[in-house]
């Protein structure tokens, strides 16, 4: 018995959300849209694609999302690029505690969802190097 792999994340927004959360998912991190399941359809809310799973994003008022530290890390081919992308848009991000392997950032949606984007980075960069402190995540 194991678990094989994750089907999907949900993160929620309040109601009447809708229409900027397609504009931040959809539009700004560019993940496609996909169909929920009619049995799901009149709660609200709408599904994404990311790799092999699945973001369901979903309606759910009285939440106080920007004091959690819970989130998702999207994994991404252009560190920097997105970096741009988001200060372009808008969006402020803060660097995060290096760890072996990989550069990372984080922001918060325009609902106060925390997410991380994440990059590979080369063993020889000196953001792999131990900090000698521990680690945050």
């Amino acid at each position: 018995m194991e678990i094989t792999g994750l089907h999907h994340a949900q993160i929620t927004i309040p109601a009447g959300a809708e229409a900027m959360a397609r504009q931040f998912y959809c539009d700004l991190l560019g993940l496609p849209e996909i169909p929920k399941p009619a049995a799901l359809a009149d709660r609200g809310g709408f599904w994404v694609q990311v790799g092999t799973a699945e973001v369901h994003i979903s309606i759910e008022d009285g939440t106080d999302r920007a004091a959690t530290k819970a989130h998702l890390a999207y994994l991404v081919d252009d560190l920097p690029a997105w970096r741009a992308r988001f200060a372009a848009a808008g969006i402020a991000t803060e660097e995060n505690v290096p760890i072996p392997g990989y550069d990372r950032f984080e922001c918060r949606d325009p609902f106060g969802n925390r997410l991380e984007c994440i990059g590979v980075i080369a063993p020889d960069s000196p953001a792999t190097k131990p900090t000698g402190g521990p680690l945050t995540l």
